[in-house]
């Protein structure tokens, strides 16, 4: 654990620095002053009278930023705030996230959005980017004033959790989204094919005896919300792809000069439909859990750069949510504060990607996929820097989890490299308790 106490002006030295922006990871040090970076040079130490945090065994990388989370807060606040969502993330080494829109009311007003922005800037432990409702209420029919949000700060739109299947009200959001610069996050589910789905549809469904949803009932979706990108010129961006179809949809369109976009999740890069036989409740996600052939594809994307990123789709339930039969469980895991440790021992430790290409996962390829701000580490930029240890050997126990839900099923999980904390403008977060 860093033992550092709240310093506005020191140095960072000796850590491995990974640069994704820059395609490198060597040791250096950086200098921290008035919440920005002032200094990195490619040694070891340097002369200082500035105090100085030795961290010859870590890596600095930049801060990683997260295009889709769910923190509950206006309405579900039994779930998740923007406090507690927020300290979640801080403990998994993001200095930024973007919250979805399935609040209650949704994100769908001016005074929403001002409404989340204060609760931010009062008690936000991380950056906070918000996700406009693309319709009214989430009901999929009628455009929101995008102009109005947009002015009032959101930097995306999308009705997550729903998709809408009226493709005339699609092409008019995309058409109009264009018009203002704002990127729409689609979640591509039929939702007549996947009508009562618990789970991938295949063999273990078949065997488990629980309602299955096809691959088609996204890749369906994926295939008509490409044609209206590419009809509008907009920008789409692909929520938790999960199916190598998709994969396979997405990259094709790409090749054409499509403006599309995609993430997957932490979740549908490492776990597979076989686990649903303990009936985990916390294991039900939508879209579902899919093969090892889906798996691969999702992989295979991420290093080619047709999946342009990972994004958590952290979504939390409260233990009365999910302490029911599984057919009545709502879908969702948290996953803020696993991700990184997760991803590091799943494809890093195993050789599937090396580390700096997990960093740029998880810091300038979601930054640049929404055009947000952050994800590299350079001169005058705000010191939103991310501390990890990537040796250390880790139980993730349920007592360290900040979020206020607990539904992951990843509680008693042995990893192998740990976040220590990040640096916001420069102040120190510390992800570990105790």
């Amino acid at each position: 654990m860093i033992d550092w106490k709240d310093k506005r002006e020191f140095w960072i030295m000796g850590a491995r620095i990974a640069d994704p922006s820059a395609e490198r990871m060597r040791v250096g040090s950086v200098c921290v002053q008035r919440g920005a970076i002032t200094e990195i040079v490619w040694q070891k130490s340097v002369d200082t009278d500035l105090p100085v945090l030795e961290a010859e065994r870590f890596v600095l990388a930049p801060g990683f930023v997260d295009v889709h989370a769910h923190l509950r807060e206006p309405g579900y606040e039994e779930k998740e705030t923007i406090e507690t969502g927020t300290a979640a993330a801080a403990a998994g080494g993001y200095t930024a996230v973007l919250c979805m829109a399935n609040t209650n009311p949704a994100i769908d007003d001016p005074s929403v959005v001002e409404y989340l922005a204060r609760r931010a800037s009062l008690v936000g432990n991380c950056r906070l980017y918000i996700a406009g409702a693309l319709t009214k209420g989430l009901g999929g029919e009628i455009v929101n004033e995008y102009g109005l949000l947009k002015h009032a700060g959101v930097s995306a739109l999308s009705d997550d959790g729903r998709w809408v299947t009226n493709s005339q009200t699609m092409r008019t959001a995309l058409e109009y989204a264009g018009q203002h610069g704002l990127p729409v996050i689609s979640h591509c589910e039929d939702s007549f094919l996947a009508q009562s789905a618990l789970m991938n549809e295949g063999y273990h469904s078949t065997r488990l005896g629980l309602r299955g949803e096809p691959a088609a009932a996204e890749e369906i979706a994926v295939s008509r919300d490409i044609m209206l990108a590419a009809l509008t010129g907009a920008h789409l961006h692909v929520a938790h792809v999960s199916t190598a179809g998709s994969v396979d949809l997405i990259r094709r369109a790409k090749k054409r000069g499509v403006r599309v976009t995609a993430e997957a999740t932490p979740h549908h890069l490492t776990l597979d439909d076989s686990l649903l036989e303990s009936y985990d409740t916390n294991l039900k996600v939508q879209p579902p859990l899919r093969g090892r052939k889906d798996i691969d594809a999702l992989r295979a994307g991420l290093l080619d750069g047709t999946i342009d990123c990972v994004a958590t789709d952290h979504a939390p339930h409260t233990e009365i949510d999910k302490d029911v039969e599984f057919d009545e469980a709502p879908p969702g895991m948290i996953g803020l504060e696993t991700a990184f440790a997760q991803l590091h021992t799943r494809l890093v430790k195993t050789g599937v990607v090396d580390l700096l290409d997990l960093v740029r996962f998880l810091t300038v390829r979601p930054a640049e996929a929404l055009e947000l701000p952050g994800g590299c580490i350079k001169k005058e930029a705000p010191a939103d820097l991310v501390l990890i240890d990537p040796e250390e050997e880790w139980t993730f126990d349920r007592a360290l989890i900040r979020s206020r839900s607990k539904n992951t099923p990843l509680v008693g999980a042995a990893f192998t490299g740990r976040v220590q904390g990040i640096f916001l403008e420069g102040k120190w977060r510390s992800a570990i308790m105790g």
